[in-house]
């Protein structure tokens, strides 16, 4: 107990010191909120990838999945890899940096409303997030309650109030700088921990290769029929696999939290190294998560899935480890929550700041009074999440729940197509992107009070919200074509940021 203790008193140390250090960066809206936008590589890849990552990964995800697929839920951290984290860098990592900064948006609301020329999708962007992104914060919590139950006995309630408070202190502190050193921080401590926690979970068992042959003699009738199911290559059902892959990993072309992380990036050489980082964060994170959770049947004598739902299964696996490892497992999934949570709060103070309250509600705001507000926003947010998880862990209310797992099937299939054409198409307009917006909240939350009436493969909402990321990219460019062309002028000024010369040396371009 001492030794686990003191390990977390060293990592909150560590993280409120790093929060006072960054002070310094975090004086006006675009040092706070985007650390001056002259982040590195290193910190860029690691804020992507630890706000990628949560315990809702971790322990929900990976648990459910892996029970539901077995090892082909690996699939799901290699789709992460490469789709969500690699050809993420790669299509939208350059482009928005450019365009952001030549429409000088520092959130994704804020870039809509400038780069379509539209009060009203600002606003309707910013209350898409609003909505959405609180029981998503809400849910971050969820995966602390039985670790910490576990390791240390502790009430759900205390876990919450010593996470919420910590991360606030160094969000408000030092701004988006101090959330990425912190990020970089908490990254290398998902690396190493999960890492370790593969290797001492598939020991109980024997090692990698005697796992694998326990979990080819598991059967489940309920499931499938197919003797070693569990252990082949795409596991029960293919179909649904699919689902989850284009939701967890397309999703974050989409996620205002995520691709905010482009804004910040400082060079071209930032992309290319971050592009890299980023690819093999997730392979080693993401593909750890899922490949241990493929291993959860064979935990199955101390797992009640009736009594505990999938939520327990990880931390059944993880019980019978050494204190040391339970106390990196613990920091582990700290660091996965905190990093995201600081991420989606961030996101949400600076977008109801930027985009609603100044400019609609107060019409002049200089710098200091943003970056106040943006801190007052951030305390509320953080509140507000830590009293829904309260709420959902002390009663039989459901509502949270539901919501908090459409939000990111909303928010993504909202935000994915108008953003990533925006980028590219001069011909979108306005109306293609006010019909996302509509279509993809309205289709989820639909899905949500109204599910019984959809066909079963849309009734779950991680197929749900994978079909109104993929409709968007169908619905954007239709409704662009029927409706008013975008002002020509202003198209080509907006444009024409991506024509500016600059000068490289040959070993970034070989001349003509």
């Amino acid at each position: 107990m001492i030794v686990k203790i003191l390990m977390l008193v060293i990592f909150f140390s560590v993280m409120i010191g790093v929060g006072f250090y960054c002070h310094s960066h975090a004086t006006d809206v675009d040092g706070f909120v985007l650390g001056g936008r002259s982040v590195g590589p290193w910190l860029s890849a690691f804020a992507y990838g630890t706000s990628y990552f949560s315990a809702v990964i971790f322990v929900g995800y990976a648990g459910q999945f892996g029970w539901k697929y077995g090892i082909a839920s690996t699939w799901i951290g290699l789709g992460n890899a490469f789709l969500g984290s690699m050809l993420a860098w790669r299509v939208l990592g350059r482009r928005t940096r450019v365009m952001t900064q030549h429409l000088d948006s520092a959130t994704m609301p804020e870039f809509f409303g400038s780069r379509f020329q539209s009060e009203p999708l600002k606003i309707a962007a910013s209350f898409i997030v609003f909505i959405f992104m609180i029981p998503y914060t809400a849910s971050l919590y969820n995966g602390l309650s039985r670790l910490f139950g576990m390791a240390f006995s502790i009430d759900y309630t205390v876990c919450i109030f010593v996470m919420a408070i910590l991360t606030g202190i160094y969000v408000i502190a030092g701004g988006y700088m101090a959330t990425a050193i912190n990020d970089f921080i908490q990254g290398i401590i998902m690396l190493f921990g999960i890492g370790a926690v593969v290797v001492a979970v598939l020991r109980v068992n024997g090692g990698f290769l005697s796992s694998l042959d326990g979990l080819a003699r598991i059967t489940d009738e309920t499931v499938s029929s197919t003797p070693g199911i569990f252990a082949s290559f795409f596991g029960p059902d293919p179909v649904n696999l699919v689902g989850v892959v284009i939701l967890t990993s397309l999703g974050t072309w989409g996620l205002p939290q995520m691709v905010q992380k482009f804004y910040a990036i400082k060079s071209e050489k930032s992309i290319t190294k971050g592009t890299i980082i980023s690819t093999l964060f997730a392979i080693v994170v993401a593909g750890g998560c899922y490949f241990l959770g493929g291993f959860g049947r064979l935990f199955s004598n101390v797992i009640n899935i009736e009594e505990g739902g999938y939520d327990s299964i990880i931390p059944a696996m993880l019980s019978s480890l050494s204190p040391f490892l339970i106390g990196l497992v613990v920091i582990l999934v700290l660091s996965a929550s905190m990093s995201t949570l600081s991420s989606l709060v961030m996101t949400s103070a600076s977008t109801l700041t930027i985009d609603v309250i100044k400019g609609s509600i107060v019409k002049k705001m200089d710098d200091k009074k943003q970056v106040l507000v943006i801190r007052i926003l951030i305390v509320v947010f953080i509140a507000i999440s830590v009293v829904l998880a309260i709420v959902q862990y002390k009663s039989s209310v459901t509502f949270i729940a539901q919501l908090m797992g459409v939000s990111w099937g909303a928010m993504a299939g909202a935000f994915l197509a108008p953003f990533l054409y925006g980028l590219y198409w001069k011909r979108t307009s306005k109306w293609g992107c006010m019909a996302s917006f509509i279509f993809g909240a309205g289709f989820m939350i639909y899905n949500m009070l109204f599910r019984s009436t959809l066909p079963k493969l849309l009734q779950s909402p991680i197929n749900a919200g994978a079909f109104t990321m993929l409709a968007g990219l169908v619905i954007v460019p239709v409704f662009s074509l029927i409706t008013k062309k975008p002002d020509d002028k202003f198209v080509e000024e907006t444009f024409s940021c991506y024509d500016k010369k600059i000068e490289v040396h040959v070993t970034s371009s070989l001349e003509d």
